[in-house]
């Protein structure tokens, strides 16, 4: 199943313009935000990641929403592996 999972950015790669670096819980990787840019992302913005792309803009309730559901439907751990698998630049 592949799965949303939301993060909060934490950095912009400069050499790389289409990267940020995204945390989730303790985990950060880079994803692609190239989709997003038009929605004026900024440090500490949430957004949900699917396969290493940023597709949304989220708020912070939606966020914390998100991974209580997910842990609800016992997809949290899923969620977490699928994460560590994103590899950008």
């Amino acid at each position: 199943m592949c799965l949303a999972i939301p993060g909060r950015i934490v950095e912009f790669l400069p050499a790389a313009s289409h990267l940020a670096v995204v945390e989730v819980g303790k985990v950060r990787r880079k994803v692609n935000i190239d989709l997003l840019r038009e929605d004026g992302l900024a440090i500490d913005d949430w957004v949900l990641i699917h396969v290493g792309f940023a597709m949304s803009k989220i708020g912070v309730a939606e966020a914390e929403e998100q991974m209580r559901l997910l842990a609800m439907l016992g997809e949290d751990k899923q969620a977490m592996e699928e994460l560590e698998g994103y590899r950008f630049g």
